[in-house]
């Protein structure tokens, strides 16, 4: 539930009896968006009311949504305030008619401070209950700026205004808050002071058919080519037809995967009907697959739970398809098919890394920005600061050439799905994974390019502020043991491990490290240059060496590469055994297929609030799984080894969600 206070604005024109209703109206639709009490703050002045507001802040226990009591919006907006998918701050915003003059800009969906920004705030804010500690200090703040006459800095100032939020919230940016922004678009919200601009605010609001408006509001304002073209123009109805059926969003998600397990059994029948059935089971599964978050906005049915589910289910349909289209292939004898799903396997979800990350360093950075530290790219002159001005030129011109040629480049969800389906009806499961692989490669070095550039400009660490060990997946051989030579440098070290294994994978290639183990103790064969028991053991121990600086501080600008670079290190450590020891590329993909899983479920749950009961870390991270993986290939079992860890990693991922799920809320 929400706690609200409608905060009394002083200092208006309106006649008291149209203030009164108002008022009323506004009381109503914040208990329809689920306030479980409406507060007043209607003290006889700013500071009043501000002091009203830290107190109410300082005994409450749940997100708490502050109102001005003159303003006229659709109901629907405070809904959406009260309901932010991830429980963040939010605060009510519209730009501006001329593109300057408000005190706001938007960073990545967040706002802040900006002396004439483009954004200006409409007096609705619905603080997080790990915000609320700042209330009472910004409070203080916003009063005794007042008091002094007010400053020039917009972060700190509090104008003679008749309505505490105006006071309260660039305090709250001055102290830390970074809300996200909750736009007007196709509704209307606006503050008014007069009779007259009372009625024509709701005249404006009365001419919006709202749940029209809603339904479009639920797509994504700013999606990938394909999805904007192909599937939102006409999702919508979907969207509708799946409210009226009463499907839940994690319904929806369940039926996605259902069209996607049917289209890579049809890539693995390969035959061109089937795989021209494939491609369409697939595009409709992608369909589902929006329609899934577009329901979830629309109804405002969010939770942790859907949100974990929709980015797991994500990921296991799209690698399931490229396992569907490898064994479709080797039905039809076309060779390389499963060592293009392996890579394209790994690619994918290194580069999911490191967004995860990068996100991350984003958010940092804008957090660092509202409180006037490092972490503006934008500022300065260096070739990362040109490279963030000029990305956000091309981003502010939707609908360019440049702005579709940007978003398309990098190689989203539906353009890798666009191209699996064409590809795959018109030809075979091996050449669409080849496609796969190629411009993933190429949108990963683009991404990685010039995400180093801005990051570096940047100035900010990510890492540092949060649990390593958690974020790494170090097991215990890391934590007790190896972490204990304390070096510093993480980066340095997980590169270092993820370009061993990728060495070794070459040279076995190329003929230069034989296939097969053979461990003969006293023997002349194991140290012979080319034994790959030896160059085996030898990439072990340098993936290992990823652990040395694992408790250093991750403050680095570029730190946010280390979760990549260690999944890299043990995925291709997986691939190395399966090329030595002549693992079936499917058992080989299985254990990929599981281990990604894994990560994602780590990543998911950090980024969506959910429960983890096993926070207190399992007996095996990369580092355990990489010695087993050595050891059953060196003992002769590694195809036995790659199935036991896949059967005991995927076994311990799904008991730990079932387990973390059970009797939680459900989307």
């Amino acid at each position: 539930m929400t706690l609200a206070v409608l905060c009394g604005s002083t200092g208006n024109d309106l006649d008291p009896a149209a203030a009164g209703r108002l008022a009323d109206e506004l009381t109503v639709g914040l208990t329809a968006a689920g306030a479980s009490a409406v507060l007043t703050a209607d003290g006889g002045d700013v500071a009043a009311q501000l002091r009203d507001i830290a107190r109410i802040a300082a005994g409450a226990k749940e997100p708490l949504l502050l109102c001005a009591d003159d303003l006229v919006a659709h109901p629907s907006l405070l809904w959406t305030l009260a309901t932010e998918p991830a429980g963040r701050s939010t605060a009510l915003v519209a730009a501006t008619a001329t593109g300057a003059g408000g005190d706001l800009r938007e960073d990545r969906g967040r706002l802040v401070p900006a002396a004439d920004g483009p954004t200006r705030f409409l007096g609705a804010l619905c603080l997080a209950p790990g915000d609320l500690r700042l209330v009472a200090a910004a409070a203080e703040e916003a009063i005794v700026a007042g008091e002094n006459g007010g400053a020039t800095d917009v972060m700190t100032r509090a104008p003679s205004v008749g309505n505490a939020l105006e006071a309260l919230l660039p305090a709250l940016l001055a102290s830390g808050l970074v809300p996200i922004a909750t736009r007007v678009r196709l509704l209307h919200a606006e503050r008014v002071h007069t009779d007259a601009e009372l009625a024509a605010a709701q005249a404006a609001v009365a001419a919006v058919d709202e749940d029209k408006a809603l339904l479009r509001l639920a797509v994504k304002e700013k999606d990938d080519f394909f999805t904007t073209y192909a599937v939102s123009s006409w999702s919508p109805l979907v969207t509708k037809l799946c409210a009226r059926a009463g499907l839940t969003p994690s319904g929806v998600t369940a039926l996605s995967v259902l069209f996607a397990v049917a289209a890579a059994l049809a890539f693995w029948e390969a035959s061109r009907p089937a795989m021209i059935a494939g491609a369409v089971l697939l595009y409709l599964g992608f369909v589902l697959d929006c329609v899934d978050g577009q329901l979830a906005r629309y109804t405002r049915r969010f939770g942790a739970f859907g949100g974990w589910l929709d980015t797991m289910a994500d990921r296991a349909k799209e690698y399931a398809v490229y396992a569907g289209l490898a064994a479709g292939a080797e039905r039809a004898g076309l060779p390389y098919a499963w060592p293009l799903a392996i890579t394209a396997i790994v690619l994918q979800t290194v580069r999911h890394m490191t967004d995860t990350w990068y996100g991350a360093l984003h958010d940092e950075a804008a957090a660092r920005q509202a409180v006037g530290t490092a972490g503006n790219a934008d500022a300065g002159g260096g070739m990362g600061a040109r490279l963030s001005r000029a990305s956000n030129k091309v981003q502010a011109d939707t609908g360019s050439a440049a702005y579709w040629l940007k978003r398309i480049v990098v190689f989203p969800i539906g353009e890798r799905w666009a191209l699996i389906a064409v590809l795959a009806a018109l030809t075979n499961g091996r050449v669409a994974l080849a496609a796969v692989v190629g411009w993933g490669l190429f949108a990963a070095a683009y991404t990685l390019g010039l995400r180093s550039l801005r990051s570096v400009a940047m100035r900010v660490g990510v890492l540092d502020t949060v649990d390593t060990s958690r974020h790494r997946d170090d097991g215990r051989l890391v934590r007790g043991t190896v972490s204990a030579a304390d070096l510093s440098r993480p980066l340095l070290w997980a590169a270092v491990a993820a370009i061993a294994p990728l060495a070794l994978i070459g040279a076995v290639a190329a003929g230069r490290v034989p296939r097969g183990t053979r461990w003969e103790l006293g023997s002349i064969e194991l140290v012979r240059a080319g034994n790959a028991s030896l160059w085996l053991l030898v990439a072990a121990l340098l993936v290992l060496g990823g652990g040395l600086a694992a408790r250093a501080s991750h403050g680095g600008p570029l730190d946010w590469l280390v979760p990549a670079g260690l999944r890299a290190a043990e995925y291709l450590m997986v691939v190395a055994v399966a090329m030595i020891c002549d693992v079936s590329p499917p058992v080989a993909f299985a254990l990929l297929f599981v281990l990604a899983l894994h990560h994602y479920d780590l990543t998911a749950r950090m980024e969506k609030g959910a429960p983890d009961a096993t926070a207190k870390r399992a007996l095996l991270g990369w580092d355990g799984r990489v010695v087993l993986l050595v050891l059953f290939a060196l003992a002769g079992a590694a195809t036995f080894g790659q199935l036991l860890l896949a059967a005991g990693t995927g076994l311990g991922f799904l008991t730990g969600a079932i387990r973390d799920w059970r009797g939680g809320g459900r989307r």
